[in-house]
């Protein structure tokens, strides 16, 4: 980041948004923290401020002062219907606590448990084949796999032979979440096309759940009922469409940032090897470390302070939780990974999951999905290492993840 993208300033979006942070970005996200102006930046006409430091950051997601305003037509950002149809992650209460609570039944503790069995099954299966092969891609023969078929097949009901389909839409409706000014004619109209060809096929699927009750998720939210509240079939698909590229999408880059982040730092890897029992702590500070989703967006539903700053009704801010979790005011020595810091009692929370009312509904079966694959591929594969291909970000700037991450594989240590 240049030091024009720094304090009272305006800069432009492509700016602080450029793909030339796109690998590390966590050198510009430090230069905004360290400054004591925050960083305000244009979204073609619209001018929002970017909160980088964790105190206000926390006190946003937090806070019931700050919501999306799109039921007021509040919110001073772009449409963000076509990105996300239906869904109630825009929404604010009592909207949004009406659907919580409805998908929370449905979304149960028990359930997700109960899919460790399949997540470890599947996971043995991608593995054993990797090691057959003696490498494998990360994003493309594991991470990604598994999450179609969790999400896609398990808890949606898709037919294993749509499952590429799938991914095709849903990676195109979460190039399409980003802010709508950085993206292209060509990555507006995918996304738009991807949006009505998902809804309508889940359209489909929900007719067919309603007609025949199958043991998967969607069928629960079809027929999820509470004090005489029920889903509308509207409600239910996005619903559906927010698990799928949210809950795909986190699951997805958490594994690919989480293996890369331990190659990287073979201490750590080494010190997680050791103690597999880590890998819960670990999976926190991977969240920490490298967090799936950079940023999110708020709007002041009211006027209030933040830090020592005011905002009006109607004032907008990007949340960057990629930067807040980097704090070293909060965790100490922030740019360095440590796979014990989170087995410590009484350290602090993260935002990898977001805070508050929007905090991720998916994120116990990410956690499973992340831990599960991560230690097994770590502990059968002592001599996993990195190729020398480049690193390959997807263009997404909201999601954080690697398009592709080969990996070789030997079944002793280097």
């Amino acid at each position: 980041m240049s030091t024009a993208e720094i304090g009272n300033v305006v800069p432009d979006a492509l700016d602080l948004f450029d793909d030339a942070h796109r690998v590390n970005p966590y050198p510009g996200y430090r230069r905004m923290r360290e400054n004591p102006a925050p960083t305000r930046i244009r979204l073609a006409d619209t001018e929002v401020t970017v909160l980088s430091r964790f105190a206000d950051c926390a006190a946003v997601l937090a806070s019931q002062a700050w919501g999306h305003g799109n039921a007021d037509r509040l919110s001073p950002f772009w449409d963000q219907e076509a990105s996300l149809p239906g869904s109630f992650i825009r929404m604010d209460p009592p909207d949004h606590r009406r659907l919580r609570g409805l998908v929370n039944k449905a979304f149960s503790a028990r359930m997700v448990a109960d899919l460790a069995p399949m997540i470890t099954d599947l996971v043995d299966t991608f593995v054993d084949r990797a090691i057959a092969d003696g490498g494998l891609d990360v994003v493309r023969d594991l991470s990604g796999p598994l999450a179609l078929a969790m999400v896609g097949r398990r808890l949606l009901g898709v037919p294993e032979e749509d499952a590429e389909l799938l991914r095709s839409w849903e990676l195109a409706i979460a190039r399409g979440t980003d802010p709508e000014p950085l993206l292209s004619p060509a990555e507006i109209t995918a996304r738009d096309s991807a949006g009505k060809a998902v809804v309508a096929y889940l359209a489909d699927l929900v007719a067919r759940r309603r007609a025949d009750p199958q043991d998967d998720l969607l069928s629960r939210l079809v027929a999820v009922e509470e004090a005489g509240e029920v889903l509308s079939a509207a409600e239910v698909l996005g619903i559906c469409v927010l698990l799928l590229v949210a809950g795909m999408e986190t699951s997805i880059n958490l594994v690919g940032n989480g293996i890369h982040a331990l190659l990287s730092h073979p201490q750590q890897l080494d010190r997680l090897r050791r103690d597999p029992d880590l890998v819960g702590p670990a999976i926190e500070e991977i969240l920490r470390y490298d967090t799936p989703t950079q940023f999110t967006m708020r709007v002041a539903l009211t006027d209030t302070t933040v830090g020592d700053q005011t905002y009006q009704r109607g004032d907008g801010v990007i949340v960057l939780m990629g930067s807040a979790d980097r704090d070293d005011d909060v965790f100490g020595a922030g740019d360095e990974l440590d796979v014990t810091r989170y087995a410590r009692p009484g350290g602090p929370r993260h935002l990898g999951f977001s805070l508050g009312l929007h905090y991720c509904l998916g994120a116990p079966l990410a956690r499973l999905e992340a831990s599960t694959a991560i230690r097994t591929l770590i502990t059968r594969a002592p001599g996993l290492r990195l190729t020398d291909a480049p690193l390959d970000y997807q263009p997404s700037i909201i999601h954080r993840g690697l398009h592709s991450l080969p990996v070789e594989i030997t079944t002793a240590a280097n």
